[in-house]
Order: structure tokens, then sequence, then C-alpha cells
């Protein structure tokens, strides 16, 4: 780990260490002077530190360098020293701060929290904002969730694939597309890698995963979307809906087990306690008749609402998972159930209020397909790529697809969803 202007991460001493000659690189998080004694707070990723001049103890020289402007890139060599005056228990009694990049410009809002900032300003000057500890959390548990998913996937046996960002139709139905140019063609921002880890599956891979960009021309304004999220999708051959429940069952479970182990101090920090994961099932038909002996009134056929999910959670618990939805709320390639032809072999991941994943058994049998296609409206022509490689062979399979952000957004407690995206596109947002 150690460079030429870093021998540790901050969270990487300790008071054991008294006397250790370290070099730390960092931010100046707050300078205090009161008079004889300057401390420095230098902050790196991982936390802040203090750093003492202090008379006696510090070169006069170095006392002298200490008071730079807050958020001034610096270099700090000096020595661990034991002090029970300390919060860590330890300070940094410096012999040499070098300025890496002396600031030129001001800081637009206030690091350290003590002013609070608009969600907007923020996101303007994102590269600002990741330097709050707060935030730096948020990407630190996500970075655990996914590792935990990519590790789940690949002890599972699954293979990791890459699927098109550019496409030629829609891969969902409907209408909220982004359009691009390519060269002489028309052509899509893909909505959904669906079509295409099915196809992967139809070609042999039998089990694979991705993590993808995905892109939807939908014109909300809401704390809960954005225009372009990352989906962490898996899909598997010779499986049906129950396959694929149990192993997102299990990714989930292993992910909020490994950030609870691994990220005991993002969580602290943003004051999230995160339960012992306990998936409880339903199927909807149930779910509608509890939530209308709950007050929620709701009739078959009708898809779940914000209020409505998390509902479900309060009466059920953090995780639900819901099953068997009608067909008219499900995607066209969504399995028909044997027993019951009203709905589907589909489900839905419901965490603490809201949906972070959704999935089903595809339609395999390319009759079936066809029909489900047409009765939705859309021409089967328009398909042809995808109706014609049921008819080589595919096997039955079923998948889902987990939202990264929205995970995130649960997982930390945020309130805004463009907080769990490090430079996030909505509406009005495509810069920086």
């Amino acid at each position: 780990m150690s460079s030429a202007y870093r021998t540790h991460y901050i969270a990487q001493l300790s008071p054991e260490m008294d006397g250790a000659e370290v070099t730390l690189g960092g931010w100046v998080h707050e300078v205090r002077n009161i008079g004889k004694i300057v401390f420095i707070l230098l902050r790196d990723h991982s936390g802040i530190v203090q750093v003492i001049g202090k008379e006696g103890i510090t070169p006069t020289e170095v006392i002298s360098s200490m008071n730079l402007p807050k958020e001034s890139v610096v270099m700090i060599r000096g020595k661990v020293r034991k002090s029970t005056e300390s919060r860590l228990g330890f300070e940094i009694v410096p012999s040499e701060i070098k300025n890496l990049n002396p600031l030129e410009a001001g800081i637009p809002f206030e690091v350290t929290g003590k002013v609070p900032a608009d969600i907007d300003v923020r996101l303007d000057n994102r590269y600002i904002d990741l330097r709050r500890l707060e935030t730096t959390s948020i990407f630190n548990i996500q970075s655990t969730i996914l590792n935990s998913f990519r590790n789940t996937m690949l002890k599972e046996g699954l293979t990791e694939i890459r699927t098109p960002a550019l496409v030629e139709a829609a891969t969902e139905g409907g209408a909220d597309l982004f359009q691009v140019e390519y060269f002489e063609k028309k052509a899509f921002l893909a909505q959904s890698p669906q079509l295409y880890k099915q196809l992967a599956v139809i070609g042999g891979m039998d089990r694979v995963f991705m993590v993808v960009p995905v892109f939807r021309a939908e014109k909300h304004n809401t704390v809960f979307h954005l225009n372009e999220i990352t989906q962490m999708d898996a899909e598997l051959g010779f499986a049906d809906h129950n396959d694929a429940m149990k192993l997102l069952k299990k990714a989930v479970k292993n992910i909020i087990n490994d950030v609870s182990k691994k990220n005991g101090d993002d969580l602290k920090r943003l004051n999230v306690t995160l339960s012992k994961p306990i998936v409880k099932e339903i199927t909807y038909k149930k779910a509608i008749s509890l939530l209308n002996a709950n007050g929620q009134k709701m009739e078959f056929g009708e898809d779940f609402n914000r209020e409505q999910e998390d509902a479900l959670c309060r009466l059920l618990g953090d995780l639900v998972l819901v099953k068997e939805y009608p067909r008219s709320v499900r995607a066209f390639y969504s399995m028909p159930n044997e027993k019951d032809g009203q709905v589907c072999n589909s489900f839905d991941l419901l965490f603490k209020g809201l949906e972070v994943s959704s999935g089903a058994q595809r339609i395999h049998i390319p009759e079936v397909l066809v029909k489900s296609i047409t009765e939705r409206g859309l021409n089967p022509s328009d398909f042809d790529f995808y109706i014609n490689a049921f008819k080589r062979g595919a096997p039955p399979h079923a998948g889902w697809s987990l939202g990264l952000e929205r995970l995130t957004m649960k997982m930390t407690g945020m309130q805004n969803i463009r907080e769990c995206c490090m430079f996030p596109r909505d509406r009005v947002r495509l810069k920086p």
C-alpha cells in the first residue's frame, strides 16, 4: 500500500504504534489555533486524525506551516504519539508538512457538515461532496454490496457476462427509451439486459450473472428514480421461479451479512442498524388480502404503490418476497402459472418498504411467447430474433434483477436515491 506520498491510511494507525514514523496523505478537515498550540484535523477516506503543533515537541518551522485553508491537500510526515486526550487514543506529531497543491478557488460548501448544503449544490460539486465521510461511507457500503453479489454468484457456479448498452428495439416493450444515432440506423440505450442474458442461457452458458447500466427515459421527479441505474442480474438455465427466488434470497442475505460485518464503522457513521436478514414469502393474492384487512384498499390486478409496499414491510418485516403476480402487471415474457392462468411465475423483493428486485420464470415455448407479445399490443415481428431463439432448443429458465442504487439507499438510510449514485443521471442532470 505504501506510495511516494503515504505509508498508512489513518484507519491503520493505533495507540500501539506509539513512536512509529508514518507518512499520511489527505485533506485538511479543520485547523484550530489556540495560541501556542495548533491542531490540524487530517482526513483521508478512512477517517480523521489529529495532528498537533506544540512548542517543545514540534519543530518551529512546521508549526508555522500549519495554518492552512480547509481542504488543502497535504502530505504529513511525523510520529504517532499516544494521547489520552485524543478521541482515537493517539495523535500525530509532524516533522514535515507539504502542501501538495495550494488552493486557487474557494470550496463551495462546508465539508465538515457543520453548515448543511443543499443536495443539488453537493451534486454539482460531487468531487467535493465525495470528501464528506458520510458520502464515503455510502460508497464503501455500495462496494461491499457489489463484491458480495459477485462472490455469491461465483460460489454458486454462475459465469459473469457483459450485454450491450445499444439495442435496435425495446427489450421490454413500452416507449420509455433513449434514442441515439447509430450510423444510418435508429438505435436505443438498453432499458434492460433481459433478452440478452436469456440468449446466453439458451446458448448453453447455463447460469450467468452481470452488473450492467440500464437506461429508462421516464420523466420522473421522485426520490426513488434515476434515468441511468445499475442492475445486478442473474439468469438460471434448467430452472423455474422457485430456483431463482432461492438464489435471490441467498444473495441478499449474504449482502446484508457482509455489510454488517465489513462496514460497521460506516453504518455507525450513518446511524444505521441492519437487522438479521429474514425473508418472509407471501403470494400476491394473500398480500392484497392482508393489505385490505389493514386499511390499504387494493383490488386484484393492481400493482403495489409505494405506501402499500411500505405497509407490507411494516406488517411482515424488512424483507418481503411477493410472488405469483397477475399477468397483466408483469412483463410479456413471464411464464403463466400452470395452476392459475390469471397469474404468472413472477416475484418482487421488497426491502424496508421499497421494491429492490424483480424476477420471474421466462416463457421458453415459442407459441406461448408469441401469444403473450400479441396480447400486449406488440408486434411479434419486432422480436423475431428473440422468438426464433426459442425454436432451437431453449430450456426452461428463470432470473431476476437487483437494483444497486435502491438497495444501497435502503441499506444506508438515505432518503434520496441520488445520494447513492456517484454521478446521478435524472431528468435534468447530465453533469458532472
